[in-house]
């Protein structure tokens, strides 16, 4: 539906969700997908069924599910939506300039946009936006520690932004809806790695840093996972994605 109103190193980001080693370089273009996407869009569950397997066939992608609402007043109230995630595509459109927001819409990197059910575009997409900007340019790593989570974010490299926010999206694998009214009434449809909550863990002014994510903060309610994400810019001017790593809740 359109509407026109673990270790990482540089350049690699990790595996799907639940995984924590770092991947080689020669598996493919590295690429964080998000995917906005509405239970009241008819042309939305091929997009679902596509980012599900994304992230189970591409070890190299991060693809994350965001539900938005404002396609609620049509007969269906997404039940897994939340308005940041439609503030955040619109942030999106903003910066890029092109002001496009739609469903189902998948985002690369922070940087380009394309129909969330095309594979071959998000694939060449992937390939584009790789580098870009400094896009998964900068070293991340997170590790277990007593108490918590230990992130350490590498220098910035010539060509990428030096300022961002590293942020925690707490994730649930899956969830199953059965949609009772709308555009898709009567379809049962599963998402995949669909964000619950995001969470601001600090600042990076480009220069090396550690940040200590208490336990506590690693786990929140409906969410089985995490996505740490730095990101060039500020949740409400976001720009390309720096650096990304995924893993399970702190037990």
């Amino acid at each position: 539906m359109v509407s026109r109103t673990g270790l990482l190193l540089p350049l690699v980001v990790t595996a799907a969700l639940g995984a924590g080693a770092a991947i080689a370089r020669d598996s493919g273009a590295p690429a964080v997908i998000e995917l906005f996407t509405s239970q009241g869009c008819a042309s939305c569950p091929s997009a679902d069924t596509l980012i599900g397997e994304l992230s189970k066939d591409q070890p190299n992608l991060i693809a994350l599910t965001l539900p938005v609402d404002y396609w609620d007043y049509i007969g269906w109230k997404d039940t897994l939506a939340l308005p940041a995630f439609a503030a955040r595509q619109r942030a999106y459109a903003s910066l890029r300039g092109d002001h496009q927001i739609y469903t189902p819409q998948a985002v690369i990197n922070g940087l380009s946009h394309v129909v969330g059910s095309d594979r071959d575009e998000i694939k060449t997409s992937a390939k584009i936006a790789f580098g870009r900007d400094g896009a998964l340019s900068v070293g991340l790593s997170a590790q277990p520690e007593e108490g918590g989570l230990a992130v350490e974010l590498g220098a910035a490299p010539q060509g990428a932004a030096r300022t961002g926010e590293l942020w925690l999206f707490h994730i649930a694998r899956e969830r199953t809806v059965s949609i009772g009214r709308g555009e898709n009434a009567g379809a049962r449809v599963t998402y995949a790695n669909v964000v619950r909550h995001m969470q601001k863990i600090g600042d990076w002014a480009g220069s090396p840093v550690r940040f200590a994510i208490p336990r506590n903060d690693l786990s929140a309610p409906d969410s089985d996972s995490y996505v740490l994400i730095l990101q060039a810019g500020s949740m409400e001017k976001p720009g390309p994605i720096l650096a990304a790593t995924a893993g399970d809740h702190i037990r």
